[in-house]
């Protein structure tokens, strides 16, 4: 099913370089190509790996194997989502939300996948733009959540929110946090916001610390386009931050859109994953009812 797989493995831990030659040796064991990022390539014991460009895994494999955290697969769905391609995440990392290979178990599970007993998702990206008054933009993807904030200074954004042209409100607060179904386990359930089933076509918009008792998040339809103002960006010089990993600067008089992407990211997870599952073992649900 699968004739060539792309391998992207975080760097700095010599457990997720032993998972990444786990991961190599079950797919040649399978008659499966496996194509290596150059990066990744770095951290494995000399032998002979064909390396290309993280630019060009995605067009070249039939499947893309992540081998880290959460953060390691932020990174590879908005690199590689447009190319369609489905990715499979083994868990080096945290909670790991979006990796669904144990590493205890890679070769079990790895090879199921291969077979063809795996489950699909579709997580649809935000796209975040932010347009100057003269007409130029700068943009990037986020699988998880969009922030705007006051950068590294610890100020209080005063900003407009609209929905589809429709103003929303004024406030004052810390920032906002603009997030997909697949983010709602994220940042914003920190913030206080709701806990999204992935396959909801919907976005939360959730306040950062407001200056007011009332504002509460607040989750409109997955084609709505959000647009924010910051009034006051010329004394805090706010960001959007996508992912925490890219930063745009939001410019005095600039606006930060932010839409769906139009290519969702194919995840694939073996047969069996549940998303209540997850959410009991990651957030401890219930673990103890009772005091037994």
């Amino acid at each position: 099913m699968f004739q060539t797989a792309g391998v992207v493995a975080r760097t700095g831990s010599e457990l997720v370089r032993d998972s990444t030659l786990a991961v190599i040796a079950t797919l040649r064991s399978r008659g499966v190509r496996v194509l290596v990022e150059e990066r990744t390539a770095q951290i494995l014991p000399t032998q002979e790996l064909e390396r290309v460009p993280r630019s060009v895994l995605g067009s070249r494999s039939d499947l893309v194997i992540v081998i880290g955290g959460d953060g390691s697969l932020l990174g590879v769905a908005r690199d590689l989502c447009d190319s369609a391609k489905p990715v499979l995440g083994v868990n080096r990392g945290g909670l790991g939300f979006l990796a669904g290979v144990s590493p205890d178990v890679i070769d079990a599970e790895l090879s199921r996948v291969l077979a063809g007993d795996y489950a699909e998702e579709n997580h649809f990206l935000l796209q975040a733009e932010v347009v100057e008054e003269n007409g130029e933009s700068s943009r990037s993807l986020a699988l998880n959540d969009v922030v705007i904030h006051a950068g590294g200074v610890s100020h209080m954004l005063e900003f407009s929110v609209f929905v589809d042209h429709e103003w929303v409100y004024d406030q004052r607060g810390d920032g906002l946090i603009v997030a997909s179904p697949t983010g709602s386990t994220a940042y914003a359930l920190s913030a206080g916001g709701p806990i999204m089933h992935p396959s909801l076509d919907a976005i939360v918009i959730v306040p950062m610390f407001p200056h007011t008792l009332t504002s509460r998040p607040l989750v409109v339809s997955g084609n709505s386009e959000i647009r924010v103002r910051v009034k006051n960006a010329a004394l805090t010089l706010p960001k959007a931050s996508c992912d925490s990993q890219v930063h745009l600067e939001v410019a005095p008089s600039a606006t930060l859109r932010i839409r769906k992407h139009p290519v969702a990211l194919r995840l694939l997870f073996p047969t069996g994953h549940s998303f209540y599952g997850s959410c009991r073992s990651k957030l401890d649900w219930a673990t103890r009812l009772g005091g037994a």
